[in-house]
């Protein structure tokens, strides 16, 4: 059975980031590409054993290696992008990056061979069947386990506004649905994703895994898809809400306040402060703005009573945590903008060529 322990939670700090692309030709149209570049030759030394695909046989996943200081993030998630474009090119492929891929018809595409997906396929049925999504999901190591829940409990709050800065899918099966972050809404139609409850340790954490498994309810430990989870196989605090980001500056941004985050929240935790009481309800009405919103979302506040919006949010936290990032996100064009005003102006041919990498 596919179960951590608490003992894998032994560094703070340290980083890892997954990031879901999609397998392209020439016109940034998708293609079946997973055989050449996960089972054909063998990819980049970067690359070994960080290079998986995901359900559509035109969607793959890098990892990057266990990074030690938020200051090697950018080098490190350039050079693996790099190193995919390299292998993609070889095989004459090249790779997008963005939450969903706009002109992608999931009728029209092949699903992977793996038995773990097919396994999903059978049991989920049409909202697997459906998921052509694509995230950004970011790793930080928390060096103790009840440390780790209690820190992705607080984080919860603060998701929505980074799903927000995030959001790159306002097109989906090739028309406009009216979203920002399409992708996180069409994820959500599996079960074990969304915004989860907050767990009073480690244990009741662990216990709630090992049940999913035991009356299989999933699989594996893997298959808990929530915006945030304590990994008990990594040991760390795993983030899975922005969309996937097409620059790789946004990427670093964002792993970068997420560090900072959990950072702040673990001596937080360690200077004995109590949890913020917020109803789940709530925070899925946060994260709904933000998906509907994007960069115009506000939010309601943890206090359960005020609002703030997005721009207040991030100027307050870039004061607090000492980072700017975010604020250059802010300042740039919006993702889900930009989409739409490249398919207004030049058509969805020309948005397809803008997400290569």
């Amino acid at each position: 059975m596919d179960i951590g322990s608490s003992e894998a939670f032994s560094q703070l700090g340290t980083l890892g980031v997954e990031e879901e692309f999609y397998i392209v030709d020439e016109r940034g149209r998708p293609t079946s590409g997973i055989g050449d570049l996960v089972y054909g030759a063998a990819p980049p030394d970067l690359l070994e054993d960080r290079l998986d695909h995901e359900l559509f046989k035109f969607t793959i996943e890098t990892q990057t290696p266990l990074i030690e200081s938020v200051d090697q993030v950018d080098e490190t998630v350039r050079s693996v992008r790099a190193a995919l474009v390299d292998h993609a090119e070889r095989h004459g492929h090249r790779i997008a990056a963005a939450g969903l891929h706009p002109a992608a018809k999931w009728r029209e595409l092949d699903h992977a061979e793996k038995p773990r997906y097919r396994a999903q396929l059978d049991r989920i049925q049409y909202p697997q069947h459906r998921n052509t999504t694509a995230g950004l999901h970011v790793h930080v190591g928390v060096d103790d386990a009840d440390k780790a829940t209690w820190v992705a409990n607080e984080l919860r709050w603060y998701l929505p506004p980074l799903l927000a800065l995030s959001a790159n899918s306002p097109y989906w099966n090739g028309f406009d649905t009216g979203l920002a972050s399409a992708r996180a809404k069409v994820f959500e139609g599996l079960p074990n994703t969304g915004m989860p409850t907050a767990f009073d340790s480690f244990d009741s954490y662990l216990a709630f895994e090992r049940q999913m498994v035991e009356t299989d309810s999933i699989n594996d430990r893997g298959e808990l898809w929530y915006d945030v989870r304590p990994h008990t196989g990594h040991g760390t605090v795993e983030v899975r809400t922005p969309d996937g980001q097409t620059d790789p500056a946004r990427v670093t941004a964002f792993t970068e306040y997420v560090h900072a985050l959990v950072i702040d929240l673990a001596e937080r935790y360690e200077d004995g402060e109590s949890g913020t009481e917020i109803r789940r309800e709530l925070l899925d009405e946060n994260k709904w703005r933000a998906m509907r919103h994007g960069r115009e979302a506000s939010f309601v506040a943890p206090d359960g009573e005020s609002v703030v919006d997005l721009v207040t949010h991030v100027d307050a936290e870039c004061d607090r945590l000492d980072v700017s990032g975010l604020r250059d996100i802010l300042d740039g064009e919006c993702c889900s903008t930009r989409q739409r005003r490249l398919h207004d102006e030049e058509g969805m041919d020309a948005l397809c060529q803008s997400l290569l990498l």
